[in-house]
């Protein structure tokens, strides 16, 4: 039996429903399934707060850290842009710092935040295999929090 190969469209829709699944399954009680989108050899990087992990278990690690520092109660969808290798995505998420686990958060518990999130996937066969989330920290109503939202945003509240 030969393998099919998969045109252009399917690739990026394909893509983009794994990207798509990962983010819906980012909280506490779905986690595993936001990690079975990983490649076996996952890299997944947040270069604003210095931090690379290499394996599914750290990943995993830093996303219950992620879950107990800040409690996200909006995010908005700018734009996104794919292709048969990549999905980049463009974010605002509402949060309040509700912890001290996030490696080098420059924020205190208590803070309220809007951070632009911006993620770049590398894509392998419909799985990521590499993430790397610039986030962009900044206090909620302060001087650096000013955004182009498109009309076109899809907002998600939690």
């Amino acid at each position: 039996m030969s393998e099919a190969v998969e045109d252009r469209e399917t690739q990026i829709a394909r893509n983009l429903a794994a990207v798509q699944e990962h983010f819906h399954n980012e909280n506490p009680e779905d986690v595993d399934k936001a990690i079975a989108l990983y490649t076996d050899d996952i890299v997944w990087e947040a270069p604003s707060r210095g931090q690379v992990y290499r394996t599914a278990a750290e990943v995993k690690a830093a996303y219950l850290d992620i879950f107990e520092t800040v409690h996200i109660a909006k995010l908005t969808l700018l734009r996104q842009v794919a292709t048969e290798t990549s999905v980049f995505t463009d974010h605002i998420g509402e949060a309040t710092v509700v912890g001290d686990k996030m490696p080098n958060l420059p924020f205190p518990v208590g803070t309220k935040l809007n951070a632009r999130l911006v993620h770049h996937f590398e894509m392998r066969d419909g799985k990521i295999a590499r993430e790397i989330a610039y986030e962009i920290w900044r206090e909620a109503g302060g001087p650096l929090d000013h955004d182009d939202i498109p009309d076109t945003a899809e907002v998600l509240t939690f």
